[in-house]
């Protein structure tokens, strides 16, 4: 096993990654928990189930996975519908025989048909989401959820006037630690003798400073000291009881009804969907350029949701805000997802009310790093060089991932790229050679290697177009195959129109397949359709 292959080879990169990644996560598992209508600790039993059974099974290098933003309404509904955690758990382990299922029948291989630009505009916009919804925490508004992705808000705002909102809300000492916090992620890795510190990564070092400087400002600071409102809320179990119960188990007695399958079913849909473009984000994200095996990605990710089924979590899905984080914290292998995970199992059970000593501010600057890094204006400006066929899927998954959500952004985006791919079928289907012509100067249609019946309306448009009395060459020498209804359409041409009009039409190229016979002449000519 190579040094790029072995997860153990590469621990002065994963182990502060992890470490990154541990931060980010916490508060997002208990932000998804509480926006789902679920317990707290759910979220975490997710995320831990996610770094370490999920981490250890995928193939992929980078991602990371954990509970997920896009699953949060599908989630709270149905625990509302069942009235019963327990049974909406049932839902989710049923889930994850799905993807397992989906795995072996190679439904992964539906992610080769993600185009790039799409994926990369998937990418920008929740780079763009990242920001914006940072930038109330950053300056101590914390009325919407840390993990929130959708524009609509529950608290009734929406991402932009979330930003408004904050105008008569800012918290001196939130501000002042988002400013430290970014200082020294910047700064961090300038500084040479920094950044070889290599097991030190600088969001630790945030963490670290501004857990002190918040102790600080209580001591000295009066009106700059943060409430709790403010810093991480991870549950600390009062007593061995409590902490038991936080484990829950899937009601099985419920397997009859058929809501259950319904919501399984739908769980299983959106989150292998979800995970299938974070596999593919992720490999472009790899400095590497290594592939995933997807279909195993599915399979990993159905024994990931029923384990975390069993001890009461949430689904998880690959979740691109946890897998940015982790590729810009500069992880090599998957350990990095392990170490994560290990991280938030060891720290939820042992060091609770040390963790809600830290400030959601320091982990706002470090997702606002992630995300502006995400939605770098120099990727815009690169889609944008490369011309309209490769910009507007690109802007338009931006867009709509920003406006809407992150799977009616890439359908968007593929919708869009589909038609340009239809447009471009048409137009190269055959090339007509079309200038100022004049009387007596031959006209020539060259057809490409296939023309469909995508391609029928535009040469039926340029047929259409030629001038009585011309000449007209319709070479099929590089054709391998003409649909029917193009056939047909220029044997119409050819014996009815042309005769009609005086226009001289001669056929090259083409392999007798049937006979194009002109009425009252003598000679036949061969006209042939193409087989492959």
């Amino acid at each position: 096993m190579t040094k790029n292959n072995n997860i153990f080879g590469n621990l002065s990169s994963d182990i502060p990654a992890g470490l990154v990644v541990f931060l980010v996560a916490l508060p997002l598992c208990l932000g998804i928990a509480l926006a789902s209508g679920a317990p707290l600790f759910s979220g975490i039993i997710s995320g831990v189930v996610g770094g370490i059974v999920v981490g250890f099974l995928s193939k992929s290098h980078l991602s990371v996975s954990g509970p997920a933003a896009g699953l949060t309404a599908i989630v709270l509904v149905a625990i509302t519908n069942f009235g019963a955690f327990d049974t909406f758990l049932l839902a989710v382990f049923i889930a994850g025989v799905i993807q397992i299922i989906l795995g072996f029948l190679k439904a992964g291989t539906i992610s080769n048909y993600f185009p790039n630009n799409v994926i990369e505009g998937m990418l920008a916009g929740i780079g763009v989401i990242i920001f914006l919804k940072q930038i109330p925490h950053a300056v101590g508004y914390d009325k919407d959820y840390e993990g929130d992705l959708a524009f609509l808000q529950p608290d009734g705002q929406n991402t932009f006037s979330e930003i408004f909102s904050v105008l008569g809300n800012i918290h001196l000492g939130v501000v002042i630690m988002t400013l430290v916090s970014l200082i020294i992620l910047i700064v961090w890795n300038k500084i040479k003798f920094l950044k070889d510190l290599k097991l030190v990564p600088a969001a630790l070092v945030a963490v670290i400073v501004c857990v002190l400087l918040n102790q600080l400002f209580i001591n000295y600071g009066g009106s700059l000291a943060i409430t709790s409102d403010q810093l991480v809320k991870l549950p600390v179990p009062q007593s061995l009881d409590e902490f038991k119960a936080i484990f829950v188990f899937p009601n099985f007695s419920a397997i009859t009804n058929k809501e259950v399958w319904v919501v399984g079913f739908t769980i299983a849909v959106v989150a292998s969907i979800e995970t299938l473009l974070c596999i593919e984000a992720a490999d472009r994200m790899d400095v590497r350029k290594r592939s995933t095996d997807t279909n195993n990605e599915l399979k990993a990710q159905g024994i990931g949701n029923i384990i975390s089924s069993l001890f009461g979590g949430l689904p998880m899905t690959s979740v691109v805000v946890r897998t940015s984080a982790n590729a810009d914290a500069g992880a090599k292998t998957k350990m990095a997802s392990i170490v994560h995970g290990i991280l938030l199992l060891f720290s939820a059970v042992t060091i609770p009310f040390v963790l809600n000593k830290i400030p959601l501010a320091t982990l706002a600057a470090v997702l606002l790093m992630v995300g502006y890094k995400l939605a770098n204006p120099k990727i815009i400006k690169h889609f944008y060089e490369r011309g309209k066929y490769q910009f507007i899927p690109f802007i338009a998954t931006m867009l709509a991932v920003v406006f809407t959500d992150l799977l009616k952004g890439v359908m968007l985006g593929i919708i869009i790229s589909i038609i340009f791919i239809l447009k471009g079928n048409m137009q190269r289907a055959y090339a007509f050679r079309k200038k100022e012509y004049k009387e007596g100067d031959i006209i020539h249609i060259d057809l490409a290697q296939e023309v469909s019946f995508l391609n029928k309306s535009a040469i039926k448009s340029t047929l259409a177009s030629i001038p009585e009395k011309s000449k007209v060459i319709i070479n099929a020498s590089d054709t391998v195959y003409i649909a029917h209804d193009v056939l047909d359409m220029i044997k119409e041409f050819k014996k009815i129109r042309a005769k009609e009009e005086n226009i001289q039409v001669k056929l090259m190229g083409f392999k007798k397949a049937y006979e194009l016979e002109n009425s009252g002449e003598e000679e036949k000519h061969v006209f042939v359709e193409h087989t492959n």
